[in-house]
């Protein structure tokens, strides 16, 4: 069975778009083959700055045979009926067959597509593919109609197999399939032909080509790894970064470089922005200072004075970046010294949050009421709260978060602890922002805490008072992370707040049920990332106090465990039928039987030893709510599994007897309304 590979070779392409450039080539040759008839074993995609590489194993010679039968029309329907079908099936009168149903004799065909050569499926294919291919930004050249990322220079597509290998006959805008390719653009840029997979990946590899992204990555982790410890430092981890720099080479060779003494005393965070964003290099921290010294830069090529000439230019580019970073580090810490932070602070009043919610100082002050107003909530100092969320914007004036925006929060709380400010009013600046997504740590010390949830509590509250809300997809202002943000603070910090009471203490007019309903969903969505049903959130959000997020995740806990047991999987089938029979009744009688249960009237031990748990467990179980002791009440219903379940085995509940039926349905809602004050388990599935 033949293997295909193809190779699409052109100039650099960008080396964000190199992943899932690969994977799309991947995805869409394979979706096209399989569409034509094609089976195969196995695929993968590759790609390097200049090339992407698929390879497809285990392809049939051809698509098989088709048949397909149609039926048609009657054999004694009108002749025009019958010629419109053989022109659909493009067969004669004699081709079809006749065979006898209900309402008499009817035409069938047969139609036969022949199978067609694997070589010819994956011309046509691969040509729809490349000039239809998903590139965010593509370009025109030359005189040709082919828009692609860059110029492609060649294309290589053959199907190969112990015979040898076979070229696929394809010719886009005058590029026409081959079986060779080139080395590295400065290395080995000459052409050679290559035979199969394996022959290729070995000729690229002796060409100073690593097909391979992830080795590459791997290469130069390991290189840089190593040529640190050499030096008694250690790589400081940016994976975003390696995969980056793995894309913007095809033989990686890694040249270590020292930071100029004048820069050390930068923060490190400082010299690791301005080396990633503007050099793509990495840091190499020194662990006994903890300061960063040494830089790692990747170069495309090996050269004859070891990468001196490249090592020389880069740390001259350097240096004059960093003189730009210690110039705004200076003159921000001299800002802060002299002035605090009020002079940023105040002057955000001319920077706009939004054309509907204000400037940036009217959303501090709206954070700064609202964190002081959750200070309770959360154990933090009301002074404290307020000081913090009155400056934790400030530092998006100061220069250096203009040039590194990445930094805001981080540079807030050294530029506070040069001002003097309080330690956890520091720490506050820097941590406000978080969690920022799911991985992200969530701030502990109580200050942080309010003022966090007051920045993203303000900005829900905010965007709903002005309509501005997620739509599908759409989430402009990440109201999503912020709830989501929200809920791990207070779940993680085990914090009891009604939700309902801080939207009021927003200030802002909204709809607060649609709000917490937005919260709800969000917190839906976290649980069952933890394993928690959603039919088991539903039972316990649907109850009152669902404002209290941190008692409804306690409550959903304890009821997953009580239902995962044999007395709670009963019991629910006992709740559903005592609801469903009561449901029936309410409807036919048009009352409700809600009140009025007598155990006098009762006619059997079964009704009178179930009035009895009734009365026991639900004390229990009210005792419990009370103290937020869910597993309690939750053994508390589980008491009622052995009672309900011999009160239905032995007791018919709508008896000729009206009063004694009445009695029974009454009987029937202490067990709803018991069940119920625990958890609504008409959600419950199954």
């Amino acid at each position: 069975m033949p293997d295909l590979l193809i190779e699409l070779f052109s100039e650099e392409i960008p080396a964000r778009m190199q992943t899932r450039a690969a994977e799309d080539l991947k995805t869409r040759v394979t979706n096209g083959l399989v569409e034509a008839g094609l089976t195969y074993s196995g695929a993968a995609g590759f790609s390097t700055p200049r090339r992407l590489t698929l390879t497809v194993h285990g392809l049939p010679e051809e698509s098989p045979l088709v048949r397909e039968e149609r039926k048609g029309p009657r054999v004694d329907a009108p002749e025009k009926a019958i010629e419109g079908f053989l022109r659909g099936t493009g067969l004669s009168r004699d081709q079809l067959a006749i065979r006898d149903e209900k309402k008499g004799q009817v035409y069938f065909a047969t139609i036969e597509t022949p199978g067609r050569p694997t070589a010819q499926i994956v011309g046509a294919v691969l040509e729809n593919v490349i000039r239809n291919f998903p590139w965010p930004k593509s370009m025109r050249w030359g005189s040709g109609s082919l828009r692609w990322v860059r110029p492609l220079h060649s294309i290589l597509c053959f199907l190969s197999d112990e015979s040898g290998a076979k070229i696929v006959d394809l010719d886009i805008d005058g590029i026409r399939a081959g079986d060779s390719t080139c080395g590295h653009r400065f290395l080995n840029p000459k052409r050679f032909s290559v035979s199969n997979f394996e022959d290729y990946a070995a000729k690229l590899k002796q060409s100073f080509v690593i097909l391979d992204a992830a080795e590459r990555a791997e290469v130069i982790w390991q290189e840089a790894s190593n040529q640190a410890f050499a030096l008694g430092l250690e790589l400081v981890e940016d994976r975003g970064l390696l995969a980056e720099v793995a894309g913007l080479v095809e033989w990686p060779v890694v040249l270590l470089g020292r930071i100029e003494e004048q820069f050390l005393d930068l923060p490190p965070e400082v010299l690791q922005a301005s080396m990633k964003e503007h050099q793509k290099f990495f840091s190499l921290r020194n662990p006994k200072t903890g300061r960063i010294e040494y830089f790692a830069t990747v170069a495309n090529r090996e050269t004859a004075d070891q990468g001196a000439t490249i090592l020389s230019g880069n740390q001259k580019v350097l240096a004059a970046r960093l003189a730009d970073a210690k110039f705004f580090w200076e003159n921000d810490l001299r800002i802060a010294k002299s002035h605090g932070l009020t002079l940023w602070a105040d002057s955000l009043e001319n920077v706009t949050f939004h054309n509907k919610l204000g400037s940036q100082k009217q959303r501090v002050d709206r954070m700064a009421g609202l964190a002081q107003s959750l200070a309770p909530y959360v154990g933090a100092d009301t002074d404290l709260a307020a000081q913090a969320a009155q400056v934790v914007k400030a530092d998006l004036a100061s220069e250096m978060v203009c040039e590194f925006p990445e930094l805001q929060g981080l540079m807030g709380r050294y530029y506070a602890s040069a001002a003097g400010l309080p330690d956890a009013v520091a720490q506050a600046v820097q941590s406000h922002y978080s969690p920022l997504g799911p991985s992200d740590t969530v701030p502990s010390e109580s200050v942080s805490v309010s003022v966090a949830l007051a920045d993203k509590i303000d900005m829900l509250a905010g965007f709903w008072s002005i309509d501005e809300k997620p739509t599908g997809s759409k989430d402009p202002f990440a109201l999503r992370r912020a709830a989501l943000g929200v809920i791990r603070l207070l779940l993680e910090n085990k914090i009891t707040m009604p939700l309902t009471e801080a939207f009021a203490l927003s200030g802002s007019k909204i709809d607060t049920s649609d709000l917490l309903g937005f919260f709800h969903d969000r917190l839906k969505v976290f649980l069952r990332d933890q394993g928690l049903r959603h039919d088991v959130i539903d039972a316990c959000v649907s109850l009152k106090g669902n404002d209290d997020l941190l008692l409804v995740v306690n409550r959903a806990k304890a009821l997953s465990e009580f239902l995962a047991s044999e007395d709670g999987g009963n019991l629910v089938q006992g709740f559903k039928r005592a609801n469903n029979i009561l449901a029936q009744a309410e409807e036919k009688d048009g009352v409700e039987y809600s009140y009025g249960a007598d155990v006098k009237f009762s006619q059997s031990d079964e009704e009178r030893e179930l009035f009895a748990a009734l009365e026991v467990q639900s004390k229990v179980i009210k005792s419990a709510l009370k103290l937020e002791d869910f597993s309690k009440a939750m053994s508390g219903m589980a008491a009622l599994r052995a009672p309900v379940d011999a009160f239905f085995e032995a007791v018919q509940v709508n008896t000729d007897n009206e009063v004694v039926r009445r009695n029974r349905l009454n009987l029937l809602n202490l067990i709803r309304a018991t069940c119920r004050a625990v958890a609504d388990l008409t959600k419950i599935e199954g």
